[in-house]
């Protein structure tokens, strides 16, 4: 079958896709040689366009008043992208912001994507710029309206029809390519199943041709990830080309709950290439040493032969991020000593930082005993086992607009999660609990919640 490019420029109100909106869009549908159907419109931000913007592009709120929302036209852009390549001027800024607007009304945009700035540089090498204007004017194209969207695309058409022309035949595809090679995907795997896998955040299931649960993971982009495994040549993607036939996924708008879901999903089924990765997946740990004044230090390190012999282990964690974050919480919440723990420097040649804001007793330089300190250090790793706060109810991103996603964690420990509309947001907490779906007591799940937190942003925490 022909390739089929959709070459689409838009306009917005600015240039971050989380922040700004797009007020129009054009697609230019081409089979490499012709123009086969198009298709402009305004869009209605909801929201005032700047006066620069509006400078640059002449479009002004009057203007989009009347034009229709993103969602009015958001289907009208899948049918004419259907099958299609996305092609446009600096690729990842046009793409960026539809995925994005996309992924406010809960729907996973992917394509394969052509970037014409990167094209040219390699079609036409030599030029001092290959901005968008400095080839109209190279290629001496006639343009009425520059940044507009429907002038723009024409524009970038002509451009990319240039390019194919000049190009040796199935050029494009090395442009097109990802990072993965397609022929060795396991089988039963296509590359349109990849694409269509959503580039958003969740739990997905690798199974093999018994239907058999062999892999569980979770990414805040499923798509991504799951091309990474098959990327790569080490024992796990091995083990996943000889298993795996089929793969499925569940969206959770939140990492926190991928995380929280991930590790009771992997508990209850005990995929068989989860199981035997176990030690590799969680290589770092949290450990305690006493150093050589007698003060116990709560460390973060690469598990070694050494520390398991030596030292006792307090967590093993997936990465030194996380395991430092952890040594940093747990540091902080019990007043302990960064020094000695080894979160700052220059242990014995004077007082922490945080003792002179008085958060530290001051062991660095000697004020409190190591007898009192490794009581606090006992006692300190004995409560993080536990959530550190009591009772509280965790509101974060939910799997599509409108809705929040929940955690509960209740006398120190968690207790589930579950979701709930925007409106139910201000519910009591028995309420809210109704909307908790409950799992069986684990402290991996509060060492989850508290390295996530320690390192992590969440839209709200009501305490109870």
């Amino acid at each position: 079958m022909a390739k089929k490019y959709a070459i689409i420029d838009i306009e917005t109100t600015g240039g971050v896709a989380k922040r700004d909106r797009i007020t129009e869009i054009a697609i230019v549908i081409s089979d490499g040689k012709k123009i086969l159907d198009q298709y402009d419109t305004l869009i209605n931000p909801g929201i005032s366009i700047p006066y620069h913007i509006t400078r640059i592009t002449g479009i002004t709120d009057d203007m989009v008043a009347d034009a229709p929302r993103f969602h009015e036209v958001a289907k009208k852009i899948v049918e004419m992208t259907e099958d299609t390549i996305f092609v446009a001027h600096n690729v990842s800024f046009d793409y960026g912001f539809i995925q994005n607007a996309f992924a406010s009304l809960g729907y996973s945009f992917s394509k394969r994507r052509l970037c014409t700035v990167k094209m040219s540089r390699k079609t036409f090498p030599g030029l001092k710029s290959y901005a968008l204007g400095n080839l109209i004017k190279h290629f001496n194209i006639q343009v009425n309206n520059r940044h507009r969207a429907l002038d723009d695309t024409l524009a970038t058409t002509i451009i990319f029809h240039k390019i194919i022309e000049t190009s040796p035949e199935n050029a494009t595809d090395k442009f097109v390519r990802i990072a993965i090679d397609y022929s060795k995907l396991p089988e039963g795997i296509d590359k349109a199943l990849i694409h269509n896998l959503p580039t958003l955040c969740g739990v997905y299931y690798m199974s093999d041709a018994d239907k058999q649960l062999v892999y569980i993971g979770k990414s805040i982009n499923i798509q991504k990830r799951i091309k990474q495994h098959f990327s790569k040549v080490n024992s796990k993607s091995g083990k996943m080309m000889q298993r795996v036939r089929k793969i499925h996924y569940e969206l959770t708008g939140s990492e926190l709950i991928a995380l929280l879901k991930e590790a009771k999903e992997i508990k209850e089924n005990k995929p068989e290439i989860n199981i035997a990765l176990k030690n590799t997946d969680y290589p770092y740990c949290v450990y305690v040493k006493e150093n050589p004044d007698g003060y116990l230090s709560i460390l973060s390190g690469k598990i070694s032969k050494k520390i398991e012999k030596d030292y006792q282990i307090i967590k093993q964690i997936s990465s030194l991020h996380h395991a430092k974050s952890s040594v940093d919480a747990i540091t902080s919440n019990f007043g302990l000593c960064k020094k000695i723990n080894k979160l700052e420097k220059g242990y014995g040649s004077g007082p922490c930082f945080d003792h002179t804001l008085e958060k530290c007793a001051g062991a660095c330089i000697g004020l409190e005993d190591h007898i009192s300190y490794n009581e606090r250090i006992i006692e300190a790793l004995s409560l993080d086992e536990e959530v550190v706060k009591s009772n509280f109810f965790i509101i974060d991103a939910g799997r599509s607009p409108g809705e929040k996603s929940v955690v509960l964690v209740e006398e120190g420990n968690y207790k589930g999660f579950g979701f709930i509309s925007d409106e139910d947001s201000f519910l009591g907490v028995e309420e809210l609990k109704e909307a908790i779906d409950y799992v069986a007591f684990d402290k991996q799940y509060n060492q989850i919640i508290n390295t996530y937190l320690s390192s992590n942003s969440v839209l709200k925490i009501l305490e109870f």
